[in-house]
């Protein structure tokens, strides 16, 4: 069974994102700011894959993926990027830090599990 973190300041949405993933059998762990998410980082934790959203107050998913592609330990998660932001430049900009997917708010399961999927993929062929 996958686990799969999710940040987002959006509890309602974490939520949702949690229950569409424990549809597919995920095991899910829930950050309200990508802060904590580092901190259990740093604390050992290690995701299968993590879903950030991108606009955070203080720190933003953008930020948190380039601390993650910044350390050899987590170089290599997949992550995917949730965002209500349809704009090229945002998406452009993910996938230049290696995020390993883009989803738009609001996310459908069968949309969470295409991406999922083709991250998932990506770095098995890596």
């Amino acid at each position: 069974m996958k686990t799969i973190w999710i940040v987002d300041d959006d509890e309602e949405m974490g939520r949702a994102v949690s229950l569409m993933l424990k549809l597919l059998e995920c095991e899910t762990r829930y950050f309200f700011n990508p802060r904590l998410a580092a901190q259990a980082l740093l604390a050992g934790g290690r995701p299968d894959l993590m879903v950030l959203d991108i606009n955070m107050p203080e720190v933003s998913g953008l930020d948190m993926l380039e601390f993650l592609r910044r350390r050899k330990e987590w170089k290599d998660l997949p992550v995917i990027m949730l965002s209500s932001e349809a704009a090229d430049v945002m998406v452009d900009k993910a996938m230049q830090l290696g995020a390993d997917g883009y989803v738009m708010k609001p996310v459908t399961i069968e949309e969470l599990e295409k991406v999922m999927s083709q991250a998932f993929y990506n770095h098995i062929i890596k």
